[in-house]
């Protein structure tokens, strides 16, 4: 029965986690929104990433604790939200939306899921 109990305090603390990393992403997406760049790193200009460094950082870190949770747990899948994210980031071709679009498009479809059950 102990072990069940811990399992389950390790998966409402996962929970807990991916839902405070997804507050964090969209705060920091609504800030990108507003026009300010470097979230997505797509300029790759030291000042855009100094911006947004500690974010991203903070990012990463919650990342890392909920993929070593996932890992305890077994669940085989990782976090789709951080990877997607890892995934948008980077340099992207001279015709791609800019940072402020890209952010509007991703807190458009976080609100969409969110209203799905």
């Amino acid at each position: 029965m102990a072990r069940a109990d811990r399992l389950e305090r390790l998966d409402r603390r996962r929970e807990g986690l991916e839902e405070d990393y997804r507050e964090a992403l969209i705060a920091a997406l609504k800030v990108t929104a507003a026009g300010s760049w470097g979230l997505f790193d797509h300029r790759q200009d030291r000042h855009d990433r100094a911006r947004a460094g500690p974010v991203v950082a903070e990012l990463e870190a919650m990342a890392e604790e909920i993929a070593d949770l996932r890992e305890q747990l077994l669940l085989d899948e990782p976090f789709a939200l951080h990877q997607q994210f890892v995934a948008a980031r980077g340099p992207v071709r001279a015709q791609a939306v800019g940072e402020p679009k890209q952010a509007r498009a991703w807190l458009e479809r976080l609100a969409t899921e969110a209203e799905q059950p």
